[in-house]
């Protein structure tokens, strides 16, 4: 079973998400902002992070980039969520360090695939 952070400032996403996930057999913890899953990022680790990308506080792509400093998360996953179909997003993501990234609206089914697309076993 596999630990997955839900970053939304829309809790309405985040339980869709979460929802989804904890069917699909995984824990899952949610922060509702960049500053929020950072904080409880540097408390217990995690396998996978799908973070929403424009968020109060700290949006997504500056919390890949904090992540991606730290030692624990220099090659766990993260998905980014996103509206934005900018090319330029797309690359400041991949430039941050992000996995992958999911235009929503999405599916469930294209939640799970790209889940274990990018999980280990």
């Amino acid at each position: 079973m596999k630990t997955i952070i839900t970053v939304d400032d829309a809790s309405t996403i985040r339980k869709m998400v979460g929802f989804t996930l904890k069917s699909a057999g995984h824990n899952v913890v949610e922060a509702a902002d960049g500053m929020e899953a950072l904080n409880t990022l540097k408390q217990r680790p995690v396998d996978l992070v799908i973070t929403d990308v424009n968020m109060p506080n700290m949006n997504g792509i500056d919390l890949t980039r904090q992540l991606r400093a730290l030692p624990n998360y220099r090659s766990t996953p993260i998905i980014l969520l996103t509206t934005e179909t900018d090319p330029a997003k797309k690359s400041a993501g991949r430039a941050a360090g992000a996995t992958g990234w999911i235009v929503k609206p999405f599916s469930q089914d294209q939640l799970l695939a790209i889940v274990s697309k990018v999980l280990p076993n």
